[in-house]
């Protein structure tokens, strides 16, 4: 099937819906290649434009992703003098394919399912709020990935139009610049949105002729100029889209997508410069050192303009570190509370200085949660390295970590059951999003309830991904000499031999979910089974068909007693002593949800202890290894 305009005809080819499922004459929607700025496909009903592909960058349509991995199509396009157009072949010409533009205005492209013999729509339009033309208005960014409970941002250096709209939820009215900014020759320049679908490109221009560099530069010579990109990403990156007016119709993408650079004025630029022109000091030798130690973060270059704060800004935010700001303390450093000037508060996590741990961690952590964006995730919003000090801003969430309120008698009570199961089903949809649903494979290895984070609304967000481990999408596991995490979470195949998986992430939540239903820690000593931990006693009480006796007594129990006892069976299945009898996430979530029939678990790991003198000391007796013995500090 072939689409667009043949320039020497004048022929146009595109779908047209018909007027109603009965009647084949022309409907009022249809499905064409705009021709205008950079080409790109667009659903529109009348005039009015619905849904975008976003523009050709060499690879395929960057809104929509799929193409660059489709085994069904091959996709070409051509913009020439003569024609622009698209045309899709069949790889497999046996292969059964459609495309229905129906009445309605949904568009769907359907292809034969042999083995059922059923069709199976693989792409419809207008997924979800963002795919909408022009959800949040002018000079914004779509995102219904940030977990915020809104999906419109304003572009760096905009605002809403209309304040009141935003706080009601309606992003339709747009951002405007800034009152009091100037952008033209004042020393501004450049802030990335990474992993987007770039404004609408029917008003872009194009310069094949340049590199991304050139186009920046073309860019600022222009003060109309408000944002670029490279227009074919083919090879590296080369041509130019440029536009010089409003932006519209900008959305994050889950996978795929471009960087998109925003002028902004130097105010803002200075709030967050990139990693190359951070360290303007004035020694040459000292250049060279800082930039050094800001290359470390990135030896793949893959972050090298990851936006950085200066530190007099985050010294003004904190009030120099004080005593009153700060939340807590961790492995390698202190989190303080900090408030920027435009009365964002923020959480800083500060590694410390003579701290010969943590660098390799603080890498890590820059490397992999600045390319994630998830709900249940906490958001990393930037990052400050300057002089010896090192250190991570993220979103402030007002309600701390889970422990503070799941360990502690009277605060847990304030947690329902249904909303400790909210909680659950959120940290397993985190968990989820690291394992296969980001465009990274992430193992975390130090899941547990301080890891845990609640927003204002006690949504929970996963955090600290200093002991995280990247995968490529099709490994399973990976092994270490370097064991490190939590004593009580930690799987027996990961603390034995130093092998983790995403099953050794189940084994955590496993410990999690059975912390969340008892309100006890797994490494607590109980004084009535001195045997067991935590996962011991529930097994033992389990098999005796008496585990709603170690449920948290401040639960109603008798309300949700079906429920609780379906998610300690499934904490069980989680913490089994074989990774391969663990469930994955994705099963977990499905058996969370549904009322289906349960695996009964094998006997788990970790279940036998012993104390020394009153301790906090245990000896850990994994059940697969007779006679063996492991002993480590409870932390």
């Amino acid at each position: 099937m072939k689409l667009g305009l043949d320039r020497r005809t004048g022929l146009n080819r595109f779908l047209t819906s018909w007027k109603s499922p009965e009647d084949p004459g022309a409907g009022e929607y249809s499905f064409k290649l705009d021709v205008n700025g950079s080409p790109q496909l667009f659903l529109s009903m009348g005039s009015k434009w619905i849904w975008r592909t976003g523009p050709w960058n060499g690879l395929g349509f960057v809104g929509v992703p799929e193409m660059l991995t489709t085994f069904i199509f091959d996709i070409r396009f051509w913009n020439t003098g003569d024609e622009v157009s698209m045309e899709f072949t069949l790889v497999n010409s046996s292969t059964f394919s459609s495309i229905k533009l129906g009445s309605d205005g949904l568009y769907q492209r359907y292809t034969l399912d042999e083995r059922n013999h059923q069709l199976v729509a693989i792409r419809s339009a207008a997924r979800d709020p963002c795919d909408n033309y022009g959800r949040c208005g002018l000079n914004s960014n779509c995102d219904v990935y940030t977990g915020a409970g809104f999906e419109c941002t304003c572009l760096a250096g905009f605002e809403p139009k209309s304040q009141r709209d935003w706080s009601l939820r309606d992003g339709s009215g747009g951002c405007v610049r800034i009152q009091g900014t100037n952008t033209c020759r004042s020393g501004e320049g450049f802030i990335k949105i990474a992993g987007v679908k770039p404004p609408d490109a029917s008003t872009a221009r194009v310069n094949e002729s340049l590199n991304l560099e050139g186009c920046k530069k073309e860019c600022l010579n222009d003060c109309n100029c408000r944002a670029c990109t490279s227009a074919d990403v083919s090879t590296g990156g080369s041509g130019c889209l440029s536009w010089y007016g409003d932006l519209m119709d900008i959305r994050t993408l889950a996978q795929g997508g471009q960087d998109l650079f925003v002028r902004v004025d130097a105010i803002i630029l200075g709030k967050g410069r990139q990693c190359k022109t951070l360290f303007n000091m004035s020694s040459k030798a000292t250049r060279l050192k800082h930039y050094s130690k800001a290359k470390e973060i990135d030896e793949n270059g893959e972050n090298s303009e990851l936006q950085f704060f200066d530190l007099s800004i985050v010294i003004a935010a904190t009030n120099n570190f004080s005593f009153t700001n700060k939340l807590g303390r961790g492995g390698f450093g202190t989190v303080y509370k900090g408030l920027l000037s435009n009365g964002q508060e923020i959480a800083v996590k500060r590694l410390s200085r003579n701290s010969g741990q943590g660098v390799e961690e603080f890498k890590n952590e820059v490397t992999l949660i600045a390319k994630l964006q998830h709900k249940n995730l906490v958001k990393l919003l930037s990052c400050c390295i300057e002089e010896e000090e090192k250190m991570l801003i993220y979103e402030y969430l007002p309600n701390k970590s889970f422990d503070y309120f799941i360990f502690d008698e009277t605060k847990r009570s304030m947690l329902t059951w249904r909303k400790r199961f909210e909680i659950i089903i959120g940290i397993a949809r985190g968990i989820l999003y690291l394992h296969q649903d980001s465009r990274l494979r992430i193992i975390h290895r130090d899941l547990k309830a301080s890891n845990i984070l609640l927003d204002i609304d006690m949504i929970p967000k996963i955090s600290d991904f200093g002991m995280a481990r990247l995968f490529g999408k099709n490994q399973v596991e990976g092994s270490t000499n370097r064991v490190v995490g939590t004593y009580g979470y930690m799987s027996p195949e990961y603390a034995m031999e130093g092998l983790f998986s995403i099953k050794s992430d189940v084994y955590s939540f496993g410990v999690l979910l059975l912390e969340i239903i008892t309100g006890r820690r797994n490494s607590t000593y109980y004084h009535d089974s001195p045997s067991f931990n935590l996962v011991g006693c529930v097994w033992s009480l389990w098999r005796e068909g008496k585990a709603l006796d170690i449920v948290d007594p401040s639960l109603e129990k008798s309300n949700h007693a079906n429920e609780v006892l379906r998610c300690i069976q499934i904490g069980l299945l989680c913490v089994q002593e074989s990774a391969i009898d663990r469930p994955t996430m994705l099963t977990i979530i499905f058996m969370l949800g549904n009322n289906s029939t349960l695996p009964l678990p094998n006997q788990p790991a970790f279940v036998m202890k012993t104390c020394h003198n009153g301790a906090n000391s245990f000896n850990v007796v994994v059940n697969s290894i007779n006679e063996v013995t492991i002993t480590m500090d409870a932390r």
